[in-house]
């Protein structure tokens, strides 16, 4: 390809700071894995069981009660 000509010309001072704009592009990385259940769910889950289990277990006694009596 041919070069063309820029109206403007490069200059670089000598004494100074040089300043240089960037431009922010997008980066890739890695994918994060996910949990497929949240730590709040699975805390929920796990309170939910256990009312379950307490219940069914009130449910075994009063009916051993009432067989006995």
């Amino acid at each position: 390809m041919a070069e063309t000509k820029s109206m403007f010309r490069e200059v670089l001072p000598k004494q100074g700071q040089l300043y240089v704009e960037d431009i922010t592009t997008m980066v890739l990385c890695k994918p994060k894995l996910l949990p497929l259940k949240s730590l709040t769910l699975e805390k929920l889950e796990k309170m939910q069981q256990a009312a379950q289990d307490t219940i069914h277990q009130q449910e075994m006694t009063e009916k051993e009660q009432k067989i006995t009596h």
